[in-house]
């Protein structure tokens, strides 16, 4: 198993996160972000663009293949 860059790393771990949080929102109608940073907060704004960047970067790794990641 190849390892993956350290960016293919974060933007996993950042779609991991909001895929648990729209779990917790379908499932028990509770959205941890919310509950942490406020109901659209500069904060809360922010780990949304966040994890969709990360959403459309994992997309385009999908498709495409990670840059980084093919030259180690």
């Amino acid at each position: 198993m190849k390892a993956n860059c350290p960016v293919c790393k974060l933007v996993g771990a950042l779609v991991i996160i909001g895929a648990l949080n729209w779990g917790l929102v379908g499932i028990l109608q509770f959205n941890l972000v919310t509950r942490l940073l406020g109901d659209m907060t500069t904060a809360s704004r922010a780990v949304y663009s966040l994890i969709g960047v990360a959403g459309v970067i994992k997309l385009l790794a999908a498709l495409k293949g990670c840059p980084a990641c093919a030259k180690s």
